[in-house]
């Protein structure tokens, strides 16, 4: 076959030959063996190159992704690199840009990737396989021409700053931590500062607070629909040992405690013996570093799903690539610590139990016990037993107190699982309208066991010759016992508490 180009073609022709079947056979963006790939390079308006890259993850997941350059000329030197990972959700690359771009032109060239949407949501979520996804990552980035592989890092945001220091503690090609609103907490600790923070905000006051921060975050932990809620983020650091980290958090920061995280950074990390641990807090910056007035508003800067993410606080930038340029010099800078703000209000313990279920079905199954048996007699055709005034109250005891523990554990759950104080509701005297209702439930369902409990004293037994499927006294005695035990419960639940 090529003896027959060769005699065919003159060589003019056979050289054109040559290119159109190489770009035929070979596609632009080929695939290294290492199973990264380029699809381009396109040098903006601000001076910025941008290069589309895919790479495959943790567990094998083709990630796509953006490095993010300023245009450099031959033979200047390498540059730093940095991983951008970041926080909850699906974190399209799009929520980062300003980042990005903000980073490059310092002259870090940045990755920024979408995060996987396989193996990750509300229900499933394993931060060794995002850990995973961000080494694969650095290792793209070390592999650039014009990045200084020793000065790769990763920059980790609100949930990427648990993954981010768990990355680098397996791997020493992480040449540094930045983390931005960083949590020192667990998972389910933080959320429920987080949820109770924002509820403030909205009006909310007094028991429903405190029934988030403990018995309804038990029960989510106890049913296992919170994943990672108990993961412990001080392990990972303490394997920090010379790893230069910068620990930055928004003087305005409302969805983690930034005083109690900062504390929790600073002595685990001086504990494991790292002697270059800057903690800074970026003065008028929300969680994600960017401009705000308190810390829940968003000012200025692009739209992301509707909502401002604000731009970013002046000094953000500045402080990251100053610290940066000093880490990549080989002089990273000493431990320091800036004055903490003041913390609106500080994190409750938060731990999951595993029995923390039980007592809400409990309740449920000896309420339901009562019209469930009233339903077998009729099925049975059985005379009704006892007199019909006092089984017509008790139905209502029965059905009431259904409706009272599940509007009780629904209303809690609901903003849980929204993972947003906003899903409370509308707010009616300092309480979510649905906790207002589940209170007065259970109100009520406490004075029907009064008013029941005084009747029994002259209630009738069964007629004689009457042989109803359930016994009358077990299906009375069973509903009387959950209804006296419902009191306790909802004492320590909150709907029987201000």
């Amino acid at each position: 076959m090529r003896l027959l180009f060769r005699r065919s073609l003159s060589a003019p022709v056979a050289v054109v030959w040559t290119v159109v079947l190489a770009a035929l056979l070979v596609p632009a963006g080929a695939a290294r063996a290492d199973g990264h790939r380029s699809h381009g390079r396109v040098q903006d308006g601000a001076g910025l190159v941008r290069r589309e890259v895919s790479f495959r993850g943790g567990d094998g997941l083709v990630l796509h992704g953006t490095v993010l350059s300023a245009a450099t000329t031959q033979g200047a030197p390498a540059r730093p690199g940095i991983v951008l990972v970041g926080g909850a959700g699906p974190g399209p690359r799009q929520e980062y840009r300003q980042e990005a771009e903000a980073f490059a032109r310092a002259g870090i060239t940045t990755l920024v990737y979408d995060k996987r949407t396989v193996r990750y949501s509300t229900m499933d979520r394993d931060f060794g396989l995002l850990a995973a996804d961000a080494l694969a990552g650095v290792r793209l980035l070390r592999g650039r021409p014009g990045v200084d592989p020793h000065h790769v890092g990763l920059w980790g945001f609100s949930e990427g700053a648990w993954v981010a220091p768990l990355a680098a503690a397996r791997s020493s090609d992480v040449g540094f931590v930045i983390t931005v609103g960083g949590p020192g907490h667990s998972p389910l600790r933080t959320q429920t500062w987080n949820l109770t923070t924002h509820l403030r905000h909205g009006g909310v006051t007094g028991s429903f607070l405190s029934t988030l921060e403990g018995p309804a975050a038990q029960l989510v932990a106890s049913t296992g629909r919170f994943p990672e809620g108990g993961f412990d983020p001080l392990p990972a650091w303490r394997r920090l040992h010379d790893t230069p980290v910068l620990a930055l958090w928004g003087d305005q920061d409302r969805q983690v405690p930034p005083r109690e995280s900062a504390q929790i950074f600073r002595r685990t990390l001086a504990e494991a013996g790292n002697r270059h641990v800057v903690v800074r807090f970026l003065r008028g910056a929300a969680h994600n570093g960017h401009r705000t007035s308190d810390g829940f508003d968003r000012i200025a800067g692009p739209l992301y799903q509707g909502k401002r993410l604000g731009a970013l606080a002046p000094g953000y930038a500045p402080t990251l690539a100053s610290w940066v340029a000093a880490v990549a010099s080989g002089h990273p800078p000493r431990s320091s610590t800036a004055p903490a703000p003041p913390q609106p209000v500080s994190s409750a313990p938060a731990a999951g139990a595993w029995y923390a279920w039980l007592p809400p079905v409990l309740l449920l199954v000896g309420f339901a016990a009562y019209p469930v048996s009233g339903a077998l007699r009729r099925i049975a055709r059985r005379p009704r037993p006892g007199p019909a005034q006092g089984a017509a109250l008790r139905r209502w005891l029965a059905g009431l107190g259904l409706l009272a523990v599940t509007a009780a554990v629904l209303c809690p759950l609901a903003v849980f699982v929204m993972s947003d104080g906003g899903a409370a509701g509308p707010v009616v005297a300092g309480r979510p309208l649905g906790w207002l209702v589940a209170q007065a439930l259970s109100v009520t369902v406490v004075a029907l066991t009064g008013v029941t409990v005084w009747r029994r004293r002259n209630g009738q037994r069964t007629p004689a010759g009457s042989r109803p499927y359930v016994r009358p006294e077990v299906a009375r005695a069973t509903l009387m016992a959950t209804a006296v035990l419902f009191v306790p419960w909802a004492l320590w639940w909150g709907t029987l508490r201000p």
